[in-house]
């Protein structure tokens, strides 16, 4: 049987310091939910006495039941020349209900006469009677030392001594943090093996990632002894970011054969990460390893040709004990093996020279500043149309748009549509807060008395890149629109030296691809009824 690591994960407390996370009580509830169902051991919930928003938090948790993962805590150890029955701080993390608190003290000894100004001794002190009296009070106590490795390095045997005080007075864990996030593996793992030397209790590991090395240096650290990895959903946190348990977890379990979580439940880490992300209203980023939208992505003909005979040829793992699944892209790269993949993911058929045709067009349209890869609703339609596959379900006739701006008021738009749906002719209006949102709410208006799913989706986003920047105001313009349903989202996009025309083209794909996934759904059905 695998031996287990435990996963500690502190996305809603550590990750939560990332610039630009703000996560509301809400916001923190379903995802410490979410991690739960997932499996991890213990999640981090954050610091009840900094932060009044974390204490309502853990009063909350209280009325839920957690199935797998334990709440926990976090603080510091105790103020110098204080009692730790005295300490608001420690005081706070027993009001908070938790069965494990996760407190931090300081391993390094320039921050003990620097940054607290006091003594080693008291240090060592702080340490032992912060940790003595949440054990006393009937909590499991995880101790954090907080830059250890820097500590190592400058005073190995006081970083070692601060380690004993935890450990002497009951934690049940001691953590090596490097919490500069600037060491090297090597450097984690030979000091990981010393302090597994001389330390009784587990050890766990906690990097950031400022020398890109989090999760390389959290493999070190297991691999030299630790038993413990904590780190965060997508690597969110301060600076650069924690160790990224997307990253760790999946390199455990499939790279180096230990358990992390529940059997099965690697398979859902791209829906965490994604969900994660989603509620932080962070944009992941596509090249995210396992997780990311591109992480299984192939573009070069030769490399799909290859992958679609044997995929480990340019997969090192299959995308599914992630959760994530294999894309093949179209692009001015795209070779047959491409098209032949998307044509049968779509249940189309293609002659050899309507294929060299399709190919040659795609590429052309690249040229032209078109691109396919983040466009696939745009892509499906594209092939759909070319191969006869595609019923146009309505016609435009014209769209008009007006733009008002008088002085000392905003600007005002409004769009007029006119569109034929077989003998119908619907004529509409609407205003919106620029020329695009004008056109989308006129052309959702005039579709929506056809078309009632139309009110289903909506534009969630909206990007314009210039292709030709020396040609200023003139240039060529792509426009990317994604848009969502409910169940799903797709991407469209538009090319012109006119913004409002590229825009246009890509909202009319938007709306095109809903309408197709409708009558593709009513077909469906259809044929599933006896």
């Amino acid at each position: 049987m695998a031996e287990k690591i435990c996963v500690y994960d502190t996305t809603l407390r550590d990750g939560s310091q990332g610039e630009g996370i703000s996560l509301s009580v809400e916001d923190k509830l379903k995802i410490a939910a979410r991690l739960d169902r997932l499996g991890v051991d213990y999640i981090e919930g954050g610091w009840p006495w900094a932060n009044p928003k974390d204490m309502e938090f853990f009063l909350r948790a209280r009325e839920i039941i957690w199935r797998h993962a334990r709440l926990t805590a976090f603080g510091r150890t105790r103020k110098p020349g204080e009692q730790a029955r005295e300490d608001a701080n420690l005081l706070a993390i027993k009001r908070s209900g938790v069965k494990v608190a996760t407190i931090f003290g300081k391993s390094w000894d320039l921050h003990v006469t620097a940054a607290l100004e006091t003594t080693l001794a008291e240090n060592l002190a702080m340490i032992s009677d912060s940790v003595a009296f949440l054990v006393e009070a009937g909590l499991e106590v995880i101790f954090d030392a907080e830059h250890f490795f820097d500590g190592f390095k400058a005073n190995p045997d006081y970083a070692l001594a601060t380690l004993k005080a935890a450990a002497a007075a009951g934690a049940s864990w001691v953590v090596l943090c490097d919490t500069n996030g600037g060491c090297l593996p090597d450097e984690v793992a030979a000091a990981v093996a010393r302090v597994s030397q001389e330390i009784p209790v587990p050890l766990g590991i906690h990097t950031h990632n400022d020398g890109e090395l989090a999760v390389a240096n959290s493999l070190a650290a297991v691999n030299a002894g630790c038993r413990q990895v904590q780190g965060t959903i997508n690597g969110f946190g301060e600076r650069c970011g924690n160790a990224n348990l997307c990253s760790v977890l999946p390199n455990l379990e499939l790279k180096m054969g230990y358990q992390c979580l529940p059997t099965g439940q690697l398979a859902h880490l791209t829906e965490v990460s994604r969900y994660v992300s989603e509620i932080a209203n962070v944009v992941p980023p596509g090249n995210q390893p396992f997780v990311g939208y591109s992480a299984f992505a192939h573009k070069g003909g030769i490399h799909v040709s290859a992958v679609l005979k044997a995929a480990h040829t340019y997969e090192h793992i299959r995308p599914q004990l992630v959760g994530n699944e294999r894309r093949i892209l179209m692009s001015d790269q795209a070779g047959a093996s491409n098209l032949r993949c998307k044509v049968e993911e779509m249940g189309l058929e293609l002659s050899q020279e309507r294929e060299r045709a399709v190919i040659t067009g795609i590429k052309e349209m690249e040229r032209q500043g078109y691109q396919f890869e983040g466009a696939d609703a745009s892509l499906e339609l594209f092939l759909r149309k070319t191969t006869g596959e595609y019923r146009q379900q309505f016609e435009v006739e014209y769209v008009k748009t007006l733009v008002e701006k008088r002085p000392g008021q905003e600007a005002t738009s409004e769009a007029i549509v006119k569109l034929r749906v077989g003998d119908q002719v619907v004529y509409t209006a609407a205003e919106g807060n620029g020329p695009v949102n004008a056109m989308d709410n006129a052309l959702r208006k005039a579709l929506e008395e056809v078309f009632p799913a139309i009110g289903r989706m909506r534009l969630t986003d909206y990007k314009v890149r210039v292709l030709d920047e020396k040609d200023a105001t003139s240039a060529r313009v792509r426009v990317l629109i994604e848009s969502r349903d409910g169940n799903d989202s797709w991407n469209t996009v538009g090319v012109s030296t006119n913004i409002i025309e590229a825009s246009w083209a890509a909202l009319l794909d938007s709306m095109e691809y809903a309408l197709l996934k409708q009558a593709q759904e009513i077909s469906k059905r259809a044929a599933a009824t006896p």
